[in-house]
């Protein structure tokens, strides 16, 4: 039987997978979970690509079924997660 994953992993793991990782934020609720992530990576990347990152974040956990499905992902550069804080 496969263990479950907690909020502190995910968000363990995107520090560890993507470069320049600012702030990660994770919510999991039982094998789906909502992930925000601020990288200066993001730059000049289209939202697919930023996608693609945060997957490949979260490959060993969605491989082994933990995670079956991401239901919310945030992703932001720096500059516009401060511009998120200002308004």
């Amino acid at each position: 039987m496969r263990t479950s994953v907690d909020d502190a992993q995910i968000e363990a793991l995107l520090h560890k997978h993507i470069p320049d990782c600012e702030e990660a934020r994770a919510q999991v609720n039982g094998n789906h979970i909502s992930v925000l992530v601020v990288s200066s990576s993001f730059e000049d990347l289209r939202p697919l690509k930023r996608q693609q990152l945060v997957y490949g974040a979260l490959n060993e956990v969605i491989a082994d079924g933990r995670v079956h499905a991401v239901d919310h992902m945030k992703t932001f550069t720096p500059a516009e997660w401060q511009q998120q804080a200002q308004s």
